[in-house]
C-alpha cells in the first residue's frame, strides 16, 4: 500500500485542507468551523498511513474506517462552510467531490480488506 491511490489522494486533500484553513484563518478570520474541518480533514490521511502498518487484517479495516468516518465529518464541516457562507459554491463542489472519492476508495478497500480470508 506504500504507493497506493489511497495514499496519494488522501495526502493532496489534507494539503487542500490545510490551505483551506490558511486562507479561512488569515482572510475571513473564521477560526472555529475551519479548525473542525482542518482537524478531520487531514485525519483522513493519518489513518490510512496508520493502515499501512496494521498489525492485522482486523486492524487495518479498522483504521480504514476511522478514515472513513473523518471524511464523513469533514464534508459536514465543509457544508457548514459553504451554507454559511465562508466558502464559495465552487470551491466546495471541487473539494466536496474529493472527499467524496477518498470515501467511495475506503469503502472499496474496506470491502476488499472484508473478502479476504481470515489469518
Amino acid at each position: 500500500m506504500k504507493d497506493s491511490v489511497l495514499l496519494k489522494k488522501s495526502f493532496a486533500f489534507a494539503l487542500r485542507m490545510v490551505n483551506m484553513y490558511k486562507h479561512l484563518s488569515s482572510v475571513k478570520k473564521e477560526f472555529v468551523l475551519s479548525k473542525q474541518c482542518l482537524r478531520s480533514g487531514t485525519a483522513v490521511g493519518a489513518m490510512i498511513r496508520e493502515a499501512v502498518y496494521a498489525q492485522s487484517n482486523a486492524d487495518f479495516i479498522h483504521k480504514l474506517s476511522i478514515a472513513a468516518k473523518e471524511a464523513n465529518e469533514t464534508e459536514y464541516w465543509l457544508q457548514l462552510l459553504q451554507e454559511s457562507g465562508y466558502i464559495e459554491k465552487s470551491v466546495f463542489d471541487s473539494i466536496s467531490a474529493d472527499c467524496d472519492e477518498l470515501l467511495r476508495l475506503l469503502t472499496a478497500s474496506i470491502k476488499t480488506s472484508k473478502s479476504k480470508p481470515k489469518e
